[in-house]
């Protein structure tokens, strides 16, 4: 047992293990650059599959056979239906001789028990794992390679995989993966990253390209800096629109400056998500009754020529140069894209306005803001931004390319897709098509991330090698909001089962995002303190008062509680503009207030400075990026996980009460490390913290 005092904050620890050697194992050729292929999740039986979902380069393959733990009763061109016999089982895909392997998992199997595996590094050349309880069947695959029997060796309750050597012509950048099971239950998977065929052991074989190291950063562009008062527009008619929802001189420019400047490198940022840069209209749209106003399309979703960048932003020059200047500082840039809908004024759905769907629904009420059930694929936002009809091939078709034109003409590394849920996945499977066969964009890192409001199956649904990388996990943020805010009595436990739900629907090893707050939501650090009540409205109470944090002692120790959480999670954290030092506000438009660079308060500057060092420290650690997670401990006020990536461990443990605590944590069977030292104490209230 080992014994930890847990402050209200966080302690992170870290661990270092033991090492061995043994042989390298060759294999043959392999189609090694078909970059690895999610797991075929099987939740019902006779479950239909898209075979690009799994591998959108490859049209057809020759053959599907079924492994053990898994049948197929039907194949076409384009599906194929299998059951699930065990928690884990493979499909091997044939084409012209060569073989590329499918991992499949039963989806029940996670309803009695979730087991973890952790792993210890070796020479470089093979890896060794340890298992929490003993499996049944351990799978290696080496991107989509299965390895064989001969390059598993078991010795006690240890597993040690020979790393192959790697065929001619494979990508510097690989990955060995690793599923295991009992007999009735997953557990959760384990991903290295390999770097020319070796383990990668240190941050600075890493790179921005490396979707687990990113940490995003999200800004409106409007609301963000005003580098160019060239371009400053507005409608400038306060009894029609409101300043605050009016232009307020936000820019392409002023990212720029803020990238060169050092903004983000300080914040320990490489990835940045920017709101929609296409043509917005120049008039006032939809209506707020109290107070009474319209509103400009400053914020970008209501698009007018969808590959037109706004004047108001900037030109097309000021665009590359962004892009330009961000890939210099080893930063990636993700692109806000709107497919769902279109302006009523844009000429494109003028000259087709057959591309909509129905205004009413069967039963003659107005087709609007039904975001769930029957009419979920076909709901409008609103009256003036009609939804497009993308179960058409041909609208998914030009929708796709559109999108398109912006990763072929500049050099953005992906996308944010807006409202995924409310778009047919007909046109996500085209998107990823397109992607893995275009010869210029096939050969690039390009990232998706979208954004899905719903139950893990229906986002995970989304979630697929052909389709998208990643969605938000609002399932996580949500919960971790109520837990912290002591709000309807939920509690630590709730968090951890959330948390779990998660990784059993996405992998361990997912690049969701996890957020500390967005565009859509009232800032939580007013929630926090009280600002703003978790009754009320939080839209209606942003107009109807000037809202602060509240009680900011309260604040911002449960902001930094979320803060820690998504920085220390497996998932790519994201922190949405002004979260970093506590922006207060209510819900759409107050919680999109100009962003500060100076001037911070006492309490705001402790925050940011506490946020940077959990990012730099998230940037300088393997356990935090590749780590396998494993949760130790969990009350109704205390949570604690471990994070492990070959032999380096990091110990989070955060305490939602509001004193400290002592608390005997045992570490996993056969766990072969110790703990050297505390990189990382949180706890400026003057509770003592040593090492474990």
């Amino acid at each position: 047992m080992e014994k930890s005092a847990i402050s209200s904050f966080a302690i992170v620890c870290s661990m270092l293990s033991m090492l061995s050697s043994c042989q390298q194992n060759a294999i043959g050729p392999l189609a090694g650059n078909e970059r690895r292929s999610s797991v075929v999740f099987l939740t019902s039986p006779r479950q239909e599959n898209y075979l690009t979902d799994y591998f959108p380069a490859i049209e057809n393959f020759d053959s599907i056979v079924a492994g053990t733990g898994v049948s197929i009763e039907e194949v076409t061109d384009s599906t194929f239906c299998c059951t699930a016999l065990a928690p884990l089982g493979t499909l091997q895909c044939w084409k012209d001789g060569n073989v590329l392997t499918l991992v499949t998992q039963d989806g029940n199997a996670f309803q009695t028990g979730y087991a973890h595996l952790y792993s210890t590094w070796t020479d470089g050349k093979q890896v060794k794992i340890g298992f929490t309880e003993k499996p049944e069947k351990v799978l290696a695959l080496w991107q989509n390679t299965l390895l064989p029997a001969s390059n598993l060796q078991w010795n006690d309750e240890q597993i040690t995989v020979k790393l192959p050597e790697l065929p001619e012509g494979s990508p510097s950048r690989s990955y060995l993966r690793v599923y295991a099971a009992t007999a009735t239950t997953l557990m959760s998977d384990i991903l290295i990253p390999l770097e020319n065929g070796k383990i990668v052991t240190s941050t600075g074989s890493l790179n921005r390209h490396d979707p687990e190291s990113q940490i995003l950063y999200s800004l409106m562009i409007d609301r963000f800096n005003n580098g160019s008062t060239s371009n400053d527009w507005s409608i400038g008619n306060p009894e029609l629109v409101l300043p605050q929802a009016d232009y307020q001189g936000g820019d392409l420019v002023g990212i720029t400056q803020k990238i060169e400047d050092g903004f983000f490198e300080d914040l320990g940022i490489n990835t940045l998500w920017i709101s929609p840069i296409t043509q917005n209209p120049y008039d006032a749209w939809g209506l707020n009754e109290t107070p009474r106003t319209k509103f400009s399309g400053y914020h970008g979703y209501w698009p007018i020529y969808i590959t037109k960048v706004d004047e108001r932003f900037g030109t097309d020059a000021e665009l590359q140069e962004l892009l330009s200047v961000a890939h210099r500082h080893n930063m990636n840039v993700v692109l806000d894209y709107v497919a769902n809908h279109l302006h009523i004024h844009s000429p494109l759905f003028q000259a087709h306005p057959d591309w909509a769907t129905d205004s009413l629904t069967a039963d003659g009420r107005p087709n609007l803001e039904l975001w769930d059930g029957d009419y979920r694929l076909t709901t409008w936002f609103d009256r003036h931004i009609p939804s497009l009809n993308l179960e058409r091939p041909d609208i998914a078709d030009q929708l796709t390319d559109s999108a398109l034109y912006w990763v072929r003409n500049f050099e953005f590394d992906g996308f944010r897709h807006d409202a995924c849920k409310h778009i047919p996945l007909n046109y996500w499977r085209l998107f990823g098509r397109k992607l893995a066969t275009d010869p210029q964009l096939s050969q690039r890192s390009i990232w998706m991330i979208g954004e899905t409001y719903g139950s893990p199956e229906l986002i995970s649904s989304y979630v697929k090698t052909g389709m998208l990388n990643a969605q938000f996990d609002f399932n996580i943020y949500h919960t971790a909001i109520d837990v912290f805010s002591n709000h309807n009595n939920r509690s630590m436990k709730d968090l951890a089962q959330v948390i779990e739900e998660s990784e059993a629907a996405y992998g361990a090893h997912n690049t969701m995002g996890i957020i500390s707050g967005n565009h859509d939501k009232t800032r939580f650090i007013s929630l926090a303190g009280g600002a703003v009540s978790w009754d009320e409205d939080g839209k209606k109470a942003g107009w109807t008062r000037e809202i602060g944090v509240g009680d900011a002692k309260r604040a911002f120790a449960k902001a930094l509680l979320l803060q820690t959480l998504n920085l220390t999670l497996p998932g790519v954290p994201c922190i949405y503009q002004g979260d970093e030092y506590g922006q207060a506000g209510g819900n759409d438009p107050d919680n999109r207030r100009m962003m500060r660079f100076n001037g911070y308060n006492a309490q705001e500057q402790t925050l940011l400075d506490q946020v940077r060092e959990l990012t730099h420290l998230r940037r300088q650690n393997l356990a935090l990026q590749f780590g396998d997670y494993l949760p130790l401990y969990v009350d109704d006020a205390a949570f604690v996980f471990l994070r492990i990536y070959m032999g380096e461990a990091v110990l989070v443990a955060i305490n939602n009460s509001d004193a400290p605590v002592s608390l005997d944590v045992k570490l996993p069977r056969g766990l072969q490390t110790q703990i050297s030292h505390v990189l990382l104490n949180l706890a400026p209230n003057g509770t003592s913290v040593q090492p474990l």
